[in-house]
C-alpha cells in the first residue's frame, strides 16, 4: 500500500476579480474545480518553462538575419535591380 506525503497548501492573495473570473470560467469548462485548474495550469506552466526559456523572441529572430544576405550583389546593385523588375501600380497611375 502507498503511503502519500502530506501536500502544502497554498494560499493566494491580492486576485483581482477579472482573473479570478477567468481562471473560474476556464476551470468550469474542463470540469475541474478553481483549486484543481490552478494547479493543472502552475504544473503544466512549470513542465513548459525550460522549453519557453530557451526561445528567441522575434526581435533575436530578425536581429540574427539582420546583416545575414549573403548575395554577390553590392546593395546599390540589387535596389536597381529590384527597381527595374518593380511595374507599379496601374491604379495608382490612374489616380485616386
Amino acid at each position: 500500500m502507498k503511503t502519500r506525503l502530506p501536500m502544502a497548501n497554498l494560499q493566494i492573495k491580492g486576485v483581482d476579480d477579472a482573473l479570478y473570473e477567468a481562471l473560474k470560467q476556464l476551470a468550469t469548462s474542463e470540469s475541474r474545480s478553481v483549486s484543481r485548474q490552478t494547479l493543472c495550469l502552475i504544473r503544466d506552466y512549470l513542465a513548459k518553462r525550460p522549453r519557453i526559456q530557451n526561445m528567441k523572441t522575434p526581435v533575436q529572430v530578425l536581429l540574427e538575419l539582420a546583416g545575414s544576405w549573403e548575395g554577390q550583389e553590392t546593395a546599390e546593385e540589387l535596389i536597381t535591380r529590384i527597381k527595374k523588375a518593380h511595374k507599379g501600380s496601374a491604379k495608382l497611375k490612374q489616380g485616386f
